[in-house]
């Protein structure tokens, strides 16, 4: 019998590095962590910065005081910013800028300048900024809309060249024509269509009607109407609904409308070409109400049948419920493609009134949380009058 082969030995354990990220997550002194371990350089100064903003308050349990580190200067809380990106990737930071916001009250300082020019820019962030832009000083207004652009910027970057693609196609084959060229059929709609001519002996069928895509034709085709809850919680979705607003107005196929709402109605149909002026026409928080935006933009539509309305909203409605799914149902018998989005960002399912989601789903409008990468999908599935693609929850 052969003797078995040799095991490779398993690679050392790295004891000291195992406690020195132990001693990073768990913080205090060497008496209260319990690890012995004593950080020096690099690793002291990252610990003096998570100390600042998770760190208990002197004589108060951990992790149910904050602490109060960064001190009331917006000039320290600069400081501290620039020491955090300067140790963590970007994506902690922006982890890091959150917390500051929501434990140390760091919204506040936001409102001036050189805060603005330490922060690293993310969604999140841009939501805070419109949150406080009514409070704003002129001084600061200016860096806001360029951390502001920084961002759509970037977002634009990453989406317009897929959505304008996904979409593009989708305006063509929604164009459908009964004589199209050999390379525009549409096999699937052109077998189904000719099913009544299939010859069981020669195991075919005989294509006596063509079906094909068109190509999308000059000047508008499609309507689309972005109605975009502008409540507090909804603030990611804001961001992400004004860069795409600009990228299907930049569709010569399509026209575009961007409607925002919370107990009024505000339509930036004007500023769609630029998202950051989008952004800036908002006022995020108060109260929703849906039924009214929905009542302006059924006044808009003049071509039901070749509209797309596109609701972004928890459901948590303030108005008149009975008229608000009234003003769906109507939509829906005039021909309108109606999609409810309950977020349109990627912080993945979000809190939302389910007796109003049940109802639209009752009248063939299901609501769900949309990711921006399944956005042109949606709106493809939309326009060429497809089931919609409901991801599964």
């Amino acid at each position: 019998m052969n003797a078995p082969s040799a095991q490779p030995a398993s690679a050392p354990v790295d004891t000291g590095e195992r406690l020195r990220r132990w001693r990073l997550v768990l913080g205090g002194g060497q008496d209260v962590d319990g690890t012995g371990r004593e950080l020096t350089g690099t690793d002291a100064e990252m610990d003096r910065t998570l100390q600042a903003l998770y760190g208990a308050t002197e004589g108060r349990p951990r992790g149910r005081e904050r602490g109060a580190g960064l001190g009331g200067s917006a000039p320290e809380a600069a400081r501290w910013l620039g020491d955090i990106r300067r140790y963590f990737p970007s994506s902690v930071v922006q982890v890091m800028q959150r917390d500051a916001v929501e434990r140390l009250g760091l919204s506040t300082m936001l409102l001036e300048p050189e805060m603005l020019a330490a922060v690293e820019p993310d969604v999140h962030l841009v939501g805070t900024l419109l949150s406080l832009q009514a409070a704003m000083p002129e001084t600061s207004r200016e860096t806001a809309r360029t951390v502001v652009r920084k961002v759509v910027a970037e977002l634009e970057r990453k989406l317009a060249e897929r959505t304008r693609s996904t979409l593009t196609g989708a305006l063509d084959r929604s164009a459908t024509v009964r004589r199209p060229r050999h390379q525009d059929i549409d096999w699937n709609r052109t077998i189904r269509a000719n099913l009544g001519n299939y010859l069981p002996e020669h195991r075919t069928v005989v294509p006596e009607r063509l079906i094909g895509h068109g190509r999308a034709a000059r000047g508008t085709r499609k309507d689309v109407v972005l109605c975009v809850d502008q409540s507090g919680s909804m603030a990611s979705s804001v961001v992400y609904a004004s860069v795409f607003g600009a990228v299907l107005a930049s569709l010569r196929a399509l026209h575009t409308r961007i409607v925002v709402f919370d107990t009024s109605v505000v339509d930036l149909t004007e500023e769609i070409d630029d998202p950051v002026d989008v952004l800036f026409g908002t006022r995020l928080g108060g109260g929703t109400d849906i039924n009214r935006a929905l009542a302006y933009c059924q006044s808009r539509i003049t071509r039901p049948a070749e509209t797309v309305v596109v609701l972004v909203s928890d459901l948590y409605e303030g108005g008149i419920r009975e008229e608000m799914l009234g003003r769906v149902a109507a939509m829906k018998a005039a021909g309108v493609q109606f999609v409810t989005l309950l977020a349109l960002s990627d912080e993945g399912a979000p809190a939302y009134d389910r007796e109003h989601a049940s109802a639209l789903a009752a009248l063939g409008a299901p609501a769900f949380a949309c990711t921006p990468d399944h956005f042109p999908e949606v709106m493809a599935a939309a326009i060429e009058k497809r089931p919609l693609p409901v991801p599964e929850p």
